[in-house]
């Protein structure tokens, strides 16, 4: 929990308590699920959530913004924003209803008024916009932006206009070569925002709308 604190000091007393809150219910679920390896459920506020808040570096949603979490498994990066901005509504989706079922129990657990968990996959929503698609290590970005392109709203309330925001790993140069041409990336080091050896070839990755 300190390495939450280390980077975002100005955490409130709820929030610092739902951060806290998630060790032992994340803990409590992948004893009867699985949802993340025993290695990575030790490293839980490092590799899962610190690695979700990555996205508050680069981009600041607006109160009331609308965020879809497309393939949200655990509930990441979702969960840890929702706490972060408790000003900004997150919808996180999966297709898997397990994993789902674990992302209600945190979200009720916690009490995220902000927060709410359907399972569905991306191809299947209906008449929803949104102002901005966050995802993390769920497909490669020509997936994801033809998953995501009809998910947006036509308004734009941010300094960057509505579109994805990844956390990716790896080599993106080739997932951003293999997207058409014409379409506009920026791409940022999460290790220009946390030092830990953890974040080094990762990135937050913006793909507009």
């Amino acid at each position: 929990m300190d390495i939450i604190t280390k980077y975002f000091p100005q955490l409130d007393d709820l929030q610092i308590q739902r951060f806290q809150a998630l060790e032992p219910v994340y803990r409590d679920w992948n004893a009867k699920v699985n949802l993340i390896s025993r290695k990575d459920i030790e490293n839980l506020y490092e590799r899962h959530v610190l690695h979700s808040l990555a996205i508050a570096r680069v981009l600041k949603f607006n109160e009331g913004a609308e965020i879809l979490d497309i393939g949200t498994g655990g509930g990441f990066p979702g969960i840890p924003l929702a706490i972060l901005m408790p000003e900004v509504r997150f919808h996180l989706i999966d297709g898997t209803l397990k994993k789902i079922k674990v992302v209600q129990d945190v979200i009720e657990t916690l009490e995220l008024k902000n927060a709410s968990a359907q399972q569905v996959r991306a191809e299947e929503l209906k008449n929803m916009r949104y102002d901005f698609v966050v995802t993390r290590a769920v497909a490669e970005l020509a997936q994801l932006r033809i998953w995501s392109q009809r998910l947006y709203k036509t308004k734009h309330t941010h300094a960057m206009p509505n579109g994805l925001v990844a956390l990716k790993g790896g080599n993106i140069r080739q997932e951003i070569k293999a997207l058409p041409k014409g379409e506009y990336v920026e791409t940022y080091p999460v290790s220009d925002f946390f030092e830990e050896e953890y974040f080094k070839e990762k990135y937050v990755v913006y793909l507009q709308g």
